[in-house]
């Protein structure tokens, strides 16, 4: 399980994606399907999370790594540009973000 905790020095990386419900299960299929067999075996992957909202229009995802560059490296790998360029096709956007936490509770 994925911890929040402002303790952690690693990098936190939040991305939305919105979709309309005819693409949301899809969408989410070709997500589960990239962390099962691609993203979690990369270097630096500590965990991550999937959640699609009740109206199936957005997902959010929250995973977390050891640093900046391994989630960096994983984006620029061939396999992930080549899962981005299909995911792009069922959603309007998606937007990675990087954070730091702040406070928890």
């Amino acid at each position: 399980m994925t911890e929040i905790t402002k303790e952690f020095n690693g990098q936190t990386v939040i991305c939305t994606f919105e979709m309309t419900p005819a693409t949301a299960a899809e969408l989410m299929e070709a997500l589960r399907d990239a962390y099962q067999h691609c993203i979690r075996h990369q270097p630096g992957f500590l965990g991550a999370g999937l959640h699609m909202n009740d109206a199936q229009t957005r997902i959010a995802n929250y995973s977390k790594w050891e640093k900046r560059g391994d989630y960096q490296a994983m984006l620029r790998s061939p396999e992930m540009i080549k899962r981005n360029r299909h995911i792009a096709t069922l959603c309007r956007s998606f937007e990675p973000v990087m954070y730091d936490v702040q406070a928890d509770f």
